[in-house]
């Protein structure tokens, strides 16, 4: 049986008529910026889907359209924590967060644990922390101009400034965070084997649980040593000391570093667009924000949901104990939203976009990555007015089996 959309999919209703398909998402491996077929489909012809990934068991909802995804996302009768110890159908062969973290919980403990951090990414802190950013973007991009090009991005600025800011935020020492970008580069894979991710989890485990140990006796002005501080009052337990730490240091290692590169690739392949930046400097927090509806920054879904009861969603009931994922790419790209959702405008002033997610696991960095965007960008700008890319964009090398989507390497010269 086939779809209309050319898919491959079992029928799973007791008759056969075609209300039980469940469709096959490989989440296979994309050239570029190009968006998922299957998601764009999806979004136009069944925005209540139901799916089979490569790894787990059994099937799932997939909800694509904006105002749909936001029902999801904010529905407290849609689980995270039920998804602990429950092989649900998914893209890689273990789960990237961890149990008990706070993108598996639930409140009260969810908010108990996003209390915590919160602080730290709110709007004055992020404030504080945006003349270190800029600090590292002038001597990060001087060293650029001083080599000469080419230069590879992702090595001169793009992957260190994050990894940089995210080890002093956590008081990481500079020498270690080779050893957690190494670490980052197996958990957010879909091609390691479950038996190496969940060594390396206990691996990265057992750095913070020593450096926990460090900060309960040499306490340090950073996030790590506060959350050390909440569990020595009983706030925290171990395991979520352990997981805010990992969850802290992936995002912001790993996320951000493409996040921005897909940023700069995407300026640089839409000239018309690059030069009305240039042109109205003062468009740019804006123009990230344009950014990140545009670019598919990820391969696949995020987190799942359970749902501890029956829920109807765009005329669709979800029972309960069914496993519902949403697509907050698809979401940026409906129609129903956003004028012509496929074109790159960096004037375009319609609905938030949904790139930080939706609801009360909203991403918590989000205004931290916003601000290292915005510095980042009009750092390049203003020190490279030719920036241009290196090679011919048929011969970039592209992130393969990875939860985020990135070049390996951003080759550019100016």
């Amino acid at each position: 049986m086939t779809t209309s959309f050319g898919d491959p999919v079992r029928d799973d209703s007791p008759d056969g008529d075609g209300d039980g398909r469940v469709h096959d998402w490989p989440v296979d491996h994309l050239p570029a910026l190009e968006f998922d077929p299957l998601l764009h489909r999806m979004l136009r012809e069944e925005p209540v889907a139901r799916i089979r990934m490569r790894f787990g068991e059994g099937d799932a909802w997939l909800v694509t359209r904006y105002e749909d995804v936001k029902t999801v996302a904010s529905a407290p009768s849609l689980s995270r924590a039920l998804t602990v110890d429950r092989p649900v159908t998914s893209m890689t062969p273990h789960v990237v967060a961890p149990a008990g973290g706070i993108g598996r919980t639930d409140p009260p403990d969810h908010t108990r644990l996003r209390r915590l951090v919160a602080q730290t990414f709110g709007r004055k802190r992020v404030a504080a922390l945006r003349p270190r950013a800029e600090e590292l973007a002038e001597l990060m991009t001087r060293r650029m101009a001083e080599q000469g090009p080419p230069a590879d991005l992702t090595e001169c600025l793009t992957g260190p400034l994050p990894a940089q800011l995210i080890g002093d935020l956590l008081g990481v020492p500079a020498h270690d965070i080779d050893r957690l970008q190494s670490w980052r580069g197996v958990i957010l894979s879909s091609n390691h084997s479950q038996e190496r991710s969940e060594e390396v989890k206990r691996e990265i485990a057992g750095y913070f649980g020593e450096l926990a140990r460090h900060r309960a006796e040499h306490p340090g002005d950073d996030l790590f040593s506060a959350l050390v501080a909440a569990h020595t009052e009983g706030e925290l337990s171990r395991p979520e000391l352990i997981s805010l730490a990992v969850m802290l240091v992936l995002n912001g290692m790993d996320a951000v570093r493409n996040q921005v590169s897909n940023m700069v690739y995407a300026l640089l392949t839409h000239p018309d667009q690059l030069a009305r930046l240039r042109a109205e400097p003062e468009l740019l927090p804006q123009a990230v924000e344009e950014l990140l509806r545009y670019i598919p920054h990820r391969n696949g879904v995020g987190l799942p949901r359970i749902a501890t009861e029956d829920l109807e969603v765009a005329g669709t009931t979800i029972r309960r104990d069914d496993v519902v994922y949403v697509s907050y790419l698809a979401a940026n790209r409906d129609a129903s939203v956003f004028t012509d959702p496929d074109r790159l405008d960096l004037g375009r002033d319609e609905a938030p976009n949904l790139s930080f997610g939706h609801g009360a696991h909203y991403c918590v960095g989000a205004l931290l990555t916003r601000m290292e965007a915005e510095v980042m960008l009009s750092t390049l700008l203003e020190r490279f007015p030719g920036l241009r890319l290196a090679v011919e964009e048929k011969d970039m090398r592209w992130r393969r089996g990875s939860i985020n989507r990135g070049p390996e390497a951003l080759p550019v010269t100016w």
